[in-house]
């Protein structure tokens, strides 16, 4: 009996550490600088290359600020992307869009087309940061402005106490004795009480 193709709500939700290789990202005006400010925010010591006609302003005080981001003002061409490990494509133009993301691929290189679902290998998430705590939120390039207001109603509601929460948890863990399903089994527990404790704060 042949298996019916799952549907719906697919994407595989990863952490990439920053190491993780060289991002290269293609125009640099104002959705350019979006897509930069995402990545330097959340991976800010990855090497980064820019490469773009017209560059923004701001773009260009960041890239001031930070030795790993390196500009190019001239047009793309397909060997920029050797030797990278993620692409981002902000240009405007379909045609463009279409010619990054096939030889992306071809060079087995992650692709990322602004407000181009179909030829994003990858989604930049909305990104909640309360310290050791991040969330992702994507709404499978259905419209980026929910995933948007969603991490602002996060951000704001979230407490802050988290953070310190987290470093309790760690400290309890590496305490816990006992084989894998006690650990687990007291670990939810104690954050049952915590968790409890940090969201009653005023």
């Amino acid at each position: 009996m042949q298996e019916t193709a799952p549907s719906g709500n697919l994407l595989f939700p990863v952490f990439l550490k920053e190491n993780f290789g060289q991002v290269l990202l293609i125009g640099a005006g104002p959705v350019g600088l979006e897509k930069l400010n995402a990545l330097v925010q959340n991976i800010p010591r990855t090497s980064i290359s820019i490469i773009a006609m017209d560059v923004h302003p701001e773009v260009l005080q960041l890239a001031a600020q930070k030795p790993n981001i390196s500009i190019f003002q001239r047009p793309y061409h397909p060997d920029d992307l050797n030797g990278k490990y993620i692409a981002i494509a902000a240009v405007n133009n379909r045609n463009l869009s279409e010619e990054i993301a096939r030889e992306a691929r071809k060079r087995k290189v992650l692709v990322n087309v602004a407000d181009t679902p179909d030829l994003c290998d990858f989604y930049l998430s909305s990104i909640v940061k309360k310290g050791n705590l991040k969330i992702a939120i994507s709404t499978n390039g259905k419209s980026p402005t929910v995933a948007k207001r969603l991490k602002e109603l996060l951000q704001e509601t979230l407490p802050d106490e988290l953070d310190d929460l987290l470093d309790q948890m760690y400290r309890i863990r590496q305490s816990i004795k006992g084989d894998f399903a006690q650990k687990v089994a007291a670990l939810n527990q104690l954050t049952r009480s915590l968790i409890k404790e940090c969201t009653d704060q005023p």
